[in-house]
């Protein structure tokens, strides 16, 4: 059970570090990102007190392999993994703003909706839809990169008037935005898998809009099995999901859901290599190839540095 749960990299030009809620963000000389992909995890907006082992190589390598998949039709930050835990590529000024994108009414959008709710970010939704049904169109939903606490929903017109994007640059992230799901969803059905929706992040370099972070990810995106989904809709059942909805589940299940009172459950060893295994499971299904581990005997934060530093020095 050997989970790498926070870095303390030495790296040559290093400027300053981030450590989020999952990835740890190097900064190169103000001019690159090294993103590592640690094995923590969050749900509920609380880190869980356990690593999962090779959680990070497996969201590290999906997108990756998504950001390569869809370079011809967006421009990407991705310039090399020289580590299956790390993504290195150019720093871009990110725009406080997320771009979810749904192309069925489930989750937090269902929840709104079975309480009445019939506009979602400006966006108006039809009468008489049922929990994941397909929207006629693909909507976008927006919510604000909160510094703190929960991101808010935000509907394009606010976006512009009140500056947080200009309305040029807001058009090609929502041109961008569609594109990239289309992409995913084609991917997606060719592993017998539905791209539900999912979230994308944009920044600006050399006044160019660029896509940034992660995409594709079950960390960051929602997958239904296609198998199965016309029969579990019309007898209204919950679909199977590729996600870590799973780990959502469990903590509910064990009275968690980060409010007052409450107390985070015990993660076991076993729990946290079930995890492990689902998370491999998942790679395996969405890049359709056998996930090969890395190496974790030793220090993998070694390993790690080893490996960014040559990359950066012969670069």
């Amino acid at each position: 059970m050997n989970a790498l749960t926070r870095t303390d990299l030495n790296l040559p030009g290093q400027v300053s570090v981030y450590h989020g809620k999952v990835r740890d963000v190097y900064n190169i000389n103000d001019d690159l990102m090294v993103m590592v992909a640690t094995d923590r995890i969050s749900a509920f907006d609380v880190i869980l007190p356990k690593g999962i082992p090779y959680k990070g190589q497996v969201l590290n390598q999906i997108a990756a392999n998504f950001l390569d998949a869809t370079a011809d039709i967006v421009p990407n930050w991705k310039l090399a993994t020289p580590d299956p835990m790390v993504t290195v590529g150019l720093k871009a000024e990110g725009f406080r703003v997320e771009m979810i994108i749904r192309g069925y009414l489930t989750g937090s959008a269902w929840r709104e909706y079975k309480n009445g709710c019939r506009e979602l970010c400006g966006v108006k939704l039809p009468e008489g839809m049922r929990e994941n049904q397909r929207f006629p169109s693909p909507i976008i939903t927006p919510t604000t990169k909160a510094e703190e606490g929960h991101d808010e929903n935000i509907s394009r017109e606010e976006i512009i008037a009140q500056g947080i994007v200009s309305k040029e640059d807001y058009e090609v992230m929502e041109q961008y935005t569609r594109a990239l799901f289309q992409r995913g969803t084609e991917i997606a059905a060719q592993k017998g898998l539905i791209l539900v929706d999912t979230k994308y992040e944009f920044g600006k370099r050399d006044g160019k809009v660029i896509l940034i972070d992660e995409i594709h990810t079950p960390d960051s995106s929602r997958y239904f099995y296609a198998d199965g989904y016309e029969e579990k809709f019309e007898a209204g059942e919950p679909q199977r999901q590729l996600s870590k909805e799973f780990v959502r589940q469990w903590l509910i299940e064990h009275n968690f859901m980060n409010q007052p009172g409450q107390t985070m459950p015990e993660i076991t060893d076993e729990y946290a290599q079930s995890v492990s295994e689902r998370y491999i499971e998942l790679y395996e299904h969405i890049v359709g190839e056998k996930f090969e581990p890395a190496a974790t005997e030793g220090d993998i934060q070694e390993r790690i540095e080893r490996n960014v530093t040559q990359w950066l020095q012969n670069r």
